[in-house]
């Protein structure tokens, strides 16, 4: 082979590899909607959580906020509890009762911090609570770690239908069906009822609970624990005897 053959199909290759390669395809950033009457608090929260990566919507209303979670469900909900006309309890509990948004999980944000309003809240389905005034630090922190669960309960599919009595439990679906009825239930009951039912017989005490299902080191009372198991038992109709209370202790699912 000749110099100058040699030296042409160097080039060659050369330019080959040179070409630019396809780049992966980045997934969306997650979409966070922020609910508050306050324009000074939602220009810091979006501030900062654009930051972090995230893609931003910002209402001032109920109503607004009605109306941006059903058109486009966001991966998050950040809302204040004190709102006018819709307050943040009602738009909590209706977004929670709609099929469109029952599995997008939501932060109350409010400066009311009593254990009144927080038991409230997350009776109507909130997955956790944030009082004023926060840390945008710990906002955040808090919002990758509820998406951090929220995601792993997405990809349990593989997980394996539990069945006890006539509940039949599905993670990877998240649904759960009563002597072949549906159940209409919350993210933390869900949660809270597939804990339970996983180890029939088995007690838990209420710090368990919490941490099981909310995530260890979590803000919360024994007495929103209690709220939750009252709730639950009452979807369940006559069969919420099946959650059993072991005094002293917490609670258990019947073996």
């Amino acid at each position: 082979m000749s110099t100058g053959t040699f030296a042409l199909q160097e080039t060659v290759v050369k330019q080959a590899s040179s070409k630019p390669r396809p780049e992966p395809a980045t997934p969306p950033a997650p979409r966070i909607l922020v609910v508050d009457d306050e324009e000074d608090l939602l220009e810091l929260v979006r501030y900062n959580l654009t930051k972090e990566g995230y893609d931003v919507a910002c209402v001032v209303s109920g109503e607004d906020a009605l109306k941006a979670a059903r058109k486009q469900p966001p991966d998050l909900i950040v809302l204040d509890l004190m709102l006018p006309a819709v307050d943040g309890l009602e738009v909590c509990r209706r977004l929670k009762a709609d099929a469109r948004t029952r599995e997008v999980p939501i932060i109350m944000l409010t400066a009311k911090g009593e254990e009144s309003d927080m038991i409230a809240g997350l009776d109507k389905g909130a997955d956790d609570y944030i009082a004023k005034p926060f840390s945008p630090r710990v906002l955040g922190a808090r919002i990758k770690a509820l998406l951090r669960r929220h995601d792993a309960r997405r990809l349990a599919e593989a997980e394996v239908t539990i069945d006890v009595h006539e509940l039949s439990i599905n993670p990877g679906r998240h649904e759960a069906t009563l002597a072949g009825k549906p159940l209409e239930l919350t993210y933390t009951e869900f949660a809270l009822l597939q804990f339970l039912a996983k180890r029939p017989g088995w007690a838990y005490t209420r710090t368990q609970i919490v941490d099981a299902v909310k995530g260890e080191d979590y803000p919360v009372t024994e007495r929103s624990v209690d709220v939750q198991v009252a709730g639950l038992r009452k979807k369940l109709g006559t069969f919420g005897s099946y959650i059993e209370t072991v005094r002293g202790v917490g609670y258990r699912f019947r073996a």
